[in-house]
């Protein structure tokens, strides 16, 4: 009984050290991520690549715990990898995004109905958004990003810069947007205004083609545009009987990071069209 009695209090003691070295820990351990957030300066996590870019360009980093991992996909970023390597991301699980504890979570209209309700039930405000199929469809969602992270001021500089509309360009000249997989932009699309307004014309509508309709090297070749922008890597956009052959068409590279979304990647891709236009009007 005595040796029963000895045990019990030695177990009770490891016990108590236990309980008191717990108790001290989380004393001195951090504060949990958005723990102790400003409501005027929410803290947010993102789980998309497009709402990515407009959050870094809006926010400065201290709000942002972190991006979704895409923006640290070159093959699906609109966001240069050396600004993407600033920012933590995660794979989009309720679990990682619940663990950063942000005030607001910024997510595509795509999100699985279980991992938004796992995030609500955490308590966690979610803001759903969809993909602009217009310049001001993309103004108007950087405007309301802006507002939840409490930077409507930086919402509203941008959202300007990707409505500034150019004075007329000239004549339209005749171009075909060569994307990944060698297929064209529908005309319902947002690089389709973009064209449109920086004075190019539409080479896929004139042949009568629709969203994601495949465009093959033979087609290209037989029937050339005045300018192909190659937006793509597949073999035929490779070709270099693209460079022997086609010596009346302006060939021009045209980066695929500036067709993935809108918001500031407009201001970049009408830079780039606006080069382009110069390039041509110097040919002889």
């Amino acid at each position: 009984m005595a040796r029963d009695r000895i045990t019990t209090g030695t177990k009770a003691a490891r016990r108590l050290t236990l309980l008191v070295g717990a108790v001290l820990l989380a004393a001195c351990a951090p504060a949990a991520p958005g723990a102790h957030s400003d409501p005027a300066n929410p803290t947010i996590v993102s789980l998309n690549p497009c709402l990515d870019a407009i959050l870094v360009e809006v926010a400065p980093p201290a709000q942002v715990l972190a991006l979704s991992h895409y923006s640290r996909d070159a093959g699906a970023s609109s966001i240069p990898a050396p600004v993407a390597a600033r920012y933590g991301v995660t794979g989009g699980t309720a679990e990682e995004v619940i663990a950063l504890r942000p005030d607001i979570v910024l997510a595509s209209t795509f999100l699985p109905q279980p991992t938004r309700t796992a995030l609500e039930r955490a308590g966690l405000r979610v803001a759903t958004f969809g993909s602009p199929a217009t310049i001001a469809e993309s103004a108007a969602q950087v405007r309301e990003v802006a507002a939840l992270a409490g930077r409507a001021g930086e919402g509203e500089a941008l959202a300007q810069d990707i409505s500034a509309i150019p004075g007329a360009p000239g004549p339209a000249i005749d171009a075909l947007l060569w994307q990944e997989g060698e297929i064209v932009a529908g005309e319902q699309t947002l690089i389709a205004e973009l064209l449109r307004q920086e004075g190019f014309a539409s080479n896929a509508a004139a042949r009568g083609l629709r969203q994601a309709d495949r465009v093959s090297l033979e087609v290209v070749l037989a029937d050339p545009p005045q300018v192909l922008l190659v937006a793509g890597g597949a073999a035929g956009q490779r070709h270099p009987v693209l460079e022997g052959q086609l010596k009346a068409t302006h060939i021009a590279p045209f980066d695929p990071a500036l067709i993935y979304c809108g918001g500031p990647t407009i201001p970049k891709a009408r830079a780039r069209l606006r080069a382009i236009r110069a390039e041509v009007e110097r040919r002889p």
